[in-house]
């Protein structure tokens, strides 16, 4: 997003953050209720069109979405949804985008209120791993032809009581409406926006041999000096690095790996 959007989505971020820092509101009931209006309004292309029309008042809009959403949803989300039709929107798909993130964001704070955000992250990572180990998987999960109802059901059988009801519902969502965007790079976002709750960055970190904990706890150490920021580790096995690690940490590589450095001296001596 840009120019007004990106304003309308810090706004919006904010708004939700003080709704979610009173523990008497219901997280996860709130994540259900924006998930609903998110669905909603990627549905309806025209009625989204009308609450982001820069010619009508923010009032106007805000009223409209009273008149649609009183009764169906509870007070937080009716509040924060018509905060957001009084915003500005560089495009009408942004506000869906934006609710979206929202929802995600706040099944995440629901699992941090419970203690249990370390666990989410990593089973949205652990997911992912199994996704792309499994040619057989992705295709089901993301068959045009396949219904909703379907892939929903496959994914309970495989992720019901087995991970955490937070992570459960993420990827339920993600995989039923995955609004154009690839399996991949769904659970990436939801891996980053997973870290944001504690300003924290997330390193995939790639070993031949698993880590012990002296040395996750040194490597995280020395990459949150190196990024300013606390990071999360993503931690995955693969022996074909042969030695030594590979991190990434969004789209910079570091490569300490034995079978890259065999690579580089490869290449020196043929060119």
């Amino acid at each position: 997003m840009n120019g007004a959007s990106r304003e309308a989505l810090a706004s919006a971020r904010e708004r939700l953050d003080a709704l979610t820092d009173n523990t008497s509101v219901d997280a996860a009931k709130l994540a259900g209720e924006l998930a609903a209006v998110t669905a909603l309004l990627d549905r309806e292309v025209s009625l989204r069109r009308v609450i982001t029309d820069p010619a009508q008042s923010g009032e106007a809009k805000a009223e409209l979405v009273g008149r649609l959403l009183s009764g169906q949803v509870g007070g937080e989300t009716l509040d924060l949804v018509s905060g957001m039709a009084r915003s500005r929107w560089s495009q009408s798909r942004d506000l869906v985008d934006a609710l979206e993130e929202l929802a995600a964001t706040a099944d995440l704070t629901a699992a941090q209120q419970g203690n249990a955000l370390d666990n989410v992250e990593d089973e949205l990572f652990r997911f992912g791993r199994i996704v792309a180990s499994s040619t057989e998987l992705r295709a089901a999960l993301t068959d045009h032809a396949a219904t909703s109802s379907a892939k929903s059901e496959l994914l309970r059988s495989l992720l019901g009581g087995k991970v955490n009801a937070v992570t459960e519902r993420l990827i339920v969502r993600l995989v039923t409406h995955p609004r154009g965007r690839s399996l991949e790079g769904g659970l990436e976002s939801l891996s980053t926006l997973a870290a944001a709750r504690r300003d924290r960055m997330v390193a995939t970190v790639i070993s031949a041999v698993p880590l012990s904990d002296v040395q996750k706890q040194r490597l995280g150490a020395v990459l949150a000096k190196l990024y300013g920021r606390e990071m999360h580790l993503n931690l995955d096995v693969d022996p074909e690095v042969l030695g030594g690690i590979v991190v990434r940490v969004g789209d910079e590589v570091i490569d300490g790996s034995i079978a890259e450095r065999l690579s580089e001296a490869s290449r020196r001596m043929a060119g």
